[in-house]
């Protein structure tokens, strides 16, 4: 699949109405990968993230990777299982979008890096549009501590809002929730009564009591 290809493939994908619709034709590109394909793309990823802390580092890629893999077994199941066909929602808005940036971030660079990209950009389009999880898994580590968080079925992020200047960046696309500022989705232990009040504040002001 030369640079070309993939630039049409974003636009077929791009076109697609329903979660099923998309859902069908990701699973049509990602299983026509090979096991090697998938270790290119987990190679890319080491690349990118070689010059972090070890400790981080480690805890990271092991997290991503694990996400990344499951996520490829997913669409496999759910392809066998014909889930596909049951799922008429209509796409989210962003995602017409997300396919225009997949396509300009693969439109150069070596062909087989440029492949496993291409696949792993499958994978986290088929997390938010189709499966409605978000990009980065339940418990992906950022620096400082922070982690992608669920509460009560409702998905956060520490990073949500704040990495938008980044070109490839999943976050505009991401079903996720920024991390409340205040209280980190818990209210203060032992706080004042104007912390606690501030927490009630924030997280309605915020998540209209979505979370």
């Amino acid at each position: 699949m030369d640079h070309d290809q993939i630039a049409h493939e974003c636009s077929t994908l791009g076109s697609k109405k329903t979660r099923g619709e998309l859902g069908t034709a990701i699973a049509a590109i990602v299983l026509s990968y090979s096991p090697r394909d998938v270790q290119q793309m987990r190679r890319n990823f080491s690349r990118t993230i070689r010059d972090f802390p070890p400790e981080y580092r480690e805890r990271l890629e092991e997290t991503v990777v694990g996400h990344l893999h499951g996520t490829y077994q997913a669409v496999r199941r759910m392809q066998e299982l014909r889930n596909f066909s049951r799922m008429r929602e209509p796409l989210a808005p962003e995602a017409t979008g997300f396919w225009k940036m997949v396509a300009a971030q693969c439109a150069a660079g070596d062909e087989e890096q440029v492949r496993a990209r291409f696949l792993k950009f499958l994978l986290e389009g088929f997390c938010m549009f189709v499966q409605g999880l978000p990009g980065h898994p339940v418990g992906m580590p950022f620096p400082g501590g922070d982690r992608v968080a669920v509460v009560e079925g409702v998905y956060y992020c520490p990073v949500r809002e704040k990495a938008n200047d980044v070109d490839a960046a999943l976050c505009p696309f991401c079903p996720a929730l920024q991390t409340p500022e205040i209280g980190y989705l818990k209210p203060p232990v032992k706080g004042s009564e104007y912390r606690k009040q501030e927490f009630i504040r924030t997280t309605y002001e915020h998540h209209h009591f979505n979370g």
